[in-house]
């Protein structure tokens, strides 16, 4: 029954994005039947009932499935590549754990200022594309009293005197600190150097995407076609999929159903289509289904000064491992999972005579 568990969720469903256009849809064409039947005169009926086929075989014509289907894709594609550029400092951390040494107060300070500062970058970047984050910090005195910055460093901050987004600015910060670490000896020169600054501008980059896609989202006008044709279409079949008098003998209209189900199951895959590309062209909302920024920093100051400070230096005891010796290693099965073992594989035709 899991797939009739999924199918009945509500949150982030397609059932809470379209009800209530689905209930104004309903009504707006009961509405009509009901004039149709019971207040219209003979005249006036078939008057109507032209108009009703004009409109049924004209939304005909309308491309709704090439032009939703082609709107749904690029939009969702735009949103997995915003997923894809999220800047995670797990690897600059790594890079930091290997290269900056020092288990001393100076050595841990310095490698816990930089990934501070990482975060700090990250931190400033979703103040001003999330609005979940800039609800949690909605100024810069918020990240001072969240420890992501000092004093001194928010008025170095504002002493960057740009009318540009300046999120930028921990980075070079950054960079400024490992040259303070290679005149202290804590980085050696050369690759180490290299390694650091170069997933310092990977995270600089993706953030950069980041803020791109927020300043250049999809064109309005692709948009507005979108949104028009498929309101349109729907309006047009408000009057177009009416039950007609079968006793008229118009073609299609044998029989009188009074719902048109398979129009309201058009409605809700069309629409929900369109409210899902609605729901995906900004990514960090607050809608059931966006990134959720606030646990993304939370997670990645935990993770990344657990890497660098907590666990620097520390491993475990080196012994010789259970399989030492042995040729061909078998790891056992579990009694529910005997069923997924299957012989080595060596090839379709090497048993071939």
């Amino acid at each position: 029954m899991g797939f009739a568990k999924l199918l009945f969720k509500w949150k982030g469903s397609i059932y809470k994005l379209v009800f209530k256009e689905l209930i104004m849809y309903g009504s707006a064409f009961a509405l009509i039947s009901i004039c149709y039947r019971f207040y219209m005169t003979d005249e006036q009926k078939r008057q109507f009932e032209k108009v009703a086929m004009y409109c049924n075989q004209t939304a005909g014509l309308m491309p709704m499935s090439f032009v939703l289907g082609f709107y749904v894709t690029f939009v969702v594609t735009r949103w997995w590549n915003q997923f894809l550029n999220l800047p995670w400092p797990d690897r600059a951390a790594h890079t930091i754990l290997m290269y900056m040494h020092g288990t001393d107060e100076r050595g841990r300070i310095l490698r816990r200022t930089l990934v501070r500062y990482i975060n700090l970058a990250n931190a400033i970047l979703f103040q001003t594309i999330s609005g979940s984050a800039k609800k949690r910090f909605p100024t810069m005195a918020h990240l001072v009293g969240a420890g992501l910055m000092t004093p001194e460093e928010k008025q170095m901050f504002e002493s960057v005197s740009l009318n540009v987004n300046k999120h930028w600015v921990p980075f070079i910060w950054s960079i400024n600190l490992i040259n303070v670490a290679l005149k202290e000896g804590r980085i050696m020169a050369g690759e180490p150097v290299k390694q650091l600054l170069d997933e310092i501008n990977s995270l600089r980059t993706k953030t950069g995407h980041l803020w791109g896609h927020d300043w250049v989202t999809v064109p309005l006008v692709y948009t507005q076609v979108v949104t028009l044709l498929t309101h349109l279409f729907f309006l047009t079949c408000l009057i177009g999929r009416q039950f007609l008098d079968p006793a008229q003998g118009y073609p299609g209209h044998d029989i009188d159903l009074y719902f048109p189900i398979y129009t309201f199951l058009q409605f809700f895959f069309f629409l929900g289509w369109l409210k899902v590309a609605e729901q995906l062209i900004n990514p960090f909302g607050e809608d059931d289904d966006d990134f959720e920024t606030n646990w993304f920093i939370d997670r990645n100051i935990q993770v990344s000064y657990t890497i660098v400070d907590d666990m620097y230096g520390k491993l475990a005891k080196l012994d010789k491992d259970q399989h030492w010796g042995q040729m061909s290693i078998e790891i056992p099965y579990t009694e529910a999972s005997l069923i997924h073992k299957i012989p080595n594989y060596k090839g379709s035709t090497m048993d071939v005579v």
